[in-house]
């Protein structure tokens, strides 16, 4: 069985170090002004590439440089200049979508690997054979394939490293080749100022017609009709008569177009069988532990996968663990349209853990917590470790100052706790999280 890489998102310093510490292979992070993160990136100049860069290949790492936007003339004009200092520092490969920067880039630096972006849409064996001819290494496959399709472009194209996307929010838009955002907006996804518009609550509002037929609300404020109960909205397109969509609306709106979260850890086996070179987690705008959590679950997964193990069932519970919008395997299996939606909220999930701090200091006695939400002596608590994790309960909880504490308010406090029974070695990229009680009969 092929050994796919593990690739994780790198939006920042921290997050290359934790993904790489949870057992990551590579990491993607974005060229400024040519990726689709170009609000929340914080590799924003050469330095910082170069040293991220540096850092990858000094543990051993890969290290993908994101190039993905639509680009509009001005861009072209200036991409191959901006391009050049970065390309010093040798990044492992560049993720581009478009064909024209990919013409000059190959024109310049015939020898530089080019991964072909999940922005391009390749959804059929013709495609990705078309790609290999170009001299294009990997192609990022669409979200919209299931897997016997994956399977068919694999076996028909064996030559072409194949990259599928395994963990992390899902556009409602083709490939995320959204006009949503730049439309209501004013903010181009295309050109990475998504606005996520499609995440947001939208309010059922009374209106009629004003004498040049335009919509005009009736409502005497602004906010929108407000029921008390809540209520299923059915939808129905006057050409497809019976054809219903329903929408769930509650006191806080309606969240047609939110999507749930792509987790497909339980396909990790079988892609790896196909022979998929790269398994890629989405979210270069989530937080370190999300990194860290993701990271270490689908680690385990293609580690077991490889030495023959039965999948096991306790990785999907991990993974509830997370903040999510609700989980879905996407396109890779067939299911009826409202599986992929969530109708009913905008705002993710909490998960059944709650990071409650990370660890600043151990002695023979303590673990010193910097706090960033409330937990309390007696919680149930997880140390999140690259070693491992481990589950404690922490009897009684001191300040700084060696007095007693009831609990920990919040962010900006430091505590100590008792330390627990085979802690790991090093606590470097530790998280310590509070299980949450709805999940304590898990």
């Amino acid at each position: 069985m092929n050994t796919p890489e593990l690739l994780a998102p790198a939006g920042t310093p921290e997050h290359l170090e934790t993904a790489f510490a949870y057992g990551a292979d590579a990491v993607y992070a974005g060229q400024p002004r040519y990726s689709l993160r170009v609000r929340n990136n914080s590799f924003k100049d050469v330095a910082a590439l170069g040293s991220g860069i540096a850092r990858a290949h000094e543990l051993g790492k890969q290290f993908y440089l994101v190039s993905n936007i639509a680009p509009h003339n001005n861009k072209v004009r200036s991409y191959l200049k901006d391009l050049e200092p970065v390309l010093k520092h040798k990044p492992d490969a560049l993720i581009l979508s478009d064909p024209g920067l990919i013409m000059l880039v190959r024109e310049k630096w015939p020898d530089q690997p080019i991964h072909l972006s999940v922005q391009a849409n390749a959804v059929n064996w013709a495609t990705v054979e078309f790609w290999r001819r170009q001299d294009i290494s990997r192609v990022i496959l669409s979200r919209e394939l299931a897997l016997d399709e994956i399977r068919e472009i694999r076996d028909r194209v064996p030559d072409m490293e194949l990259e599928v996307f395994v963990h992390g929010a899902l556009c409602m838009a083709y490939s995320g080749r959204c006009l949503l955002s730049g439309y209501m907006n004013h903010r181009d996804a295309n050109q990475g100022a998504c606005t996520n518009a499609c995440r947001w609550n939208y309010k059922e509002v009374r209106h009629s017609h004003d004498q040049t037929g335009d919509l005009i609300t009736t409502c005497s404020d602004s906010g929108g009709v407000q029921d008390v109960e809540p209520k299923e909205i059915l939808l129905e397109e006057p050409n497809r008569p019976g054809g219903f969509i329903p929408a769930y609306e509650d006191e806080h709106g309606t969240y047609i177009m939110n999507s749930k979260d792509l987790r497909a850890v339980q396909h990790v086996a079988e892609l790896a069988k196909m022979g998929v070179h790269s398994l890629k987690i989405e979210g270069r705008t989530k937080s370190t532990y999300y990194v860290a959590r993701t990271t270490q679950v689908y680690r385990r997964a293609i580690d077991e996968a490889v030495h023959g193990k039965p999948f096991d069932m306790n990785l999907m519970d991990e993974l509830e663990a997370l903040s999510n919008r609700g989980y879905t395997e996407g396109f890779l299996r067939r299911h009826v349209p409202r599986e992929y939606q969530s109708y009913e909220q905008g705002s993710s999930f909490l998960g059944t853990q709650q990071v409650v701090g990370t660890i600043t200091d151990t002695d023979d006695q303590w673990l010193t917590i910097d706090v960033k939400n409330k937990f309390a002596p007696g919680d149930q608590l997880e140390l999140i470790n690259p070693a491992g994790n481990i589950r404690f309960s922490a009897s009684i909880m001191e300040n700084r100052n060696g007095q007693t504490m009831d609990y920990a308010p919040g962010s900006g406090h430091i505590v100590r706790i008792p330390k627990p029974a085979d802690l790991p070695q090093t606590l470097e990229h530790s998280y310590l999280t509070k299980i949450l009680p709805s999940a304590h009969s898990n």
